[in-house]
């Protein structure tokens, strides 16, 4: 019998490594574009969420089971998940990208600018472009967004 537990043991760790194992079975980093947010379901409950660099994603627990990966800029970080006993669920990279869709890059001299067009070219916020179109684009989806709350 004292043999058995460690052996339980191990083979517990080893299911509870298995929430992100797609990741963790082909060595690829976990994808997700800037600004955009992607789930994640993990076989078992997260207590605790870690990412190594903030600047680049932002990881929340919406419940035990579902992690919500937004990324923020672009690189690479690694995400940790632990369950409430402070041991490791899951260790896994995480790549953030630019979404390559209905983009298009405006280069005015040395100052750049994204739009999305799809199908009607509009201004949008992308790490790297100009400040000042960045900041008029973000202030006038502020106007948006403070008239259509209800009063």
């Amino acid at each position: 019998m004292p043999l058995l537990r460690p052996l339980v043991a191990i083979a517990a760790a080893g299911l509870m490594l298995a929430p992100l194992a797609v990741a963790a079975e082909t060595g690829e980093p976990i994808s997700v574009k800037v600004n955009m947010a992607r789930i994640l379901r993990i076989s078992a409950p997260a207590a605790t969420v870690i990412i190594g660099n903030p600047g680049v994603a932002d990881v929340t627990i919406q419940d035990p089971q579902t992690l919500v990966l937004t990324g923020k800029s672009y690189g690479q970080t690694n995400l940790i998940v632990l369950d409430n006993m402070g041991n490791p669920v899951a260790d896994t990279m995480i790549t953030v990208v630019q979404a390559q869709t209905d983009l298009v890059t405006v280069y005015l001299g040395t100052a750049r600018t994204t739009l999305s067009c799809a199908p009607i070219c509009q201004p949008t916020i992308m790490l790297g472009d100009d400040v000042p179109f960045s900041t008029g684009a973000y202030a006038s989806s502020s106007l948006v967004e403070t008239a259509a709350r209800p009063k």
